[in-house]
């Protein structure tokens, strides 16, 4: 009998250290975002007065004007890197990639543009040296060293409408007017010889006084 009671006490004061514990471990904090709302189609998208074909070589070329290395360019799909260090330690990418989508006509195109920006940041990374000793295996000596290496730590897509409002406006300036066709205008035909009898001369009489 007295072993069930020190059984039953035993039981009971587990539970209540676990209720305890329970209560002092607060729950993970949720981090707070801002959903995507979709409520914009203006930010990423501007429609040009041209074929696919020019809209992406004006694309390329407002890239290349600004430094941007160009790592894909064909007639539906641009795309280009830049690289920036604002401060000694942060080093920064942006990758901005442009579609050209055929929009109704021929002669109107869509075209997206959506800018990646990687923020990579200079960390130390420690270098342990070890020596191997036969069938001992390796052994871990006292020293060590450290090497400088750059680790991303953000990655973002810009949303900044002023980036891109800047961007296309580039586009525009780049953008090759289409042709128009002339049609030639045949140069004037010579005029044709005539068949009538070549006029003599008449000899003029004196006059009489």
């Amino acid at each position: 009998m007295p072993v069930m009671r020190l059984s039953s006490s035993c039981t009971a004061a587990a539970l209540l250290f676990s209720l305890l514990l329970a209560g002092c471990i607060s729950p993970a904090k949720r981090v707070s975002y801002d959903p995507e709302e979709f409520d914009s189609t203006t930010t990423h998208t501007r429609v040009f007065r041209a074929t696919q074909a020019q809209t992406c070589e004006a694309a390329r070329r407002a890239l290349l004007s600004q430094g941007y290395l160009v790592t894909a360019a064909n007639a539906d799909l641009v795309a280009g890197r830049k690289s920036f260090q604002p401060t000694g330690e942060v080093h920064v990418e942006v990758e901005l990639r442009v579609v050209c989508a055929r929009e109704g006509s021929a002669n109107s195109t869509v075209a997206f543009a959506s800018a990646l920006q990687d923020r990579y940041s200079l960390k130390k990374v420690n270098n342990s040296a070890s020596v191997g000793v036969g069938a001992l295996g390796s052994l871990s000596l006292p020293f060590s060293s450290s090497d400088d290496a750059l680790v991303k730590v953000a990655s973002e897509t810009l949303t900044d409408e002023r980036f891109y409002d800047r961007f296309f406006a580039l586009i525009d300036r780049f953008l090759v007017p289409e042709s128009v066709e002339v049609t030639p205008v045949a140069p004037p035909e010579p005029p044709k010889p005539s068949t009538d009898a070549p006029l003599r001369p008449v000899p003029l009489s004196p006059s009489r006084g």
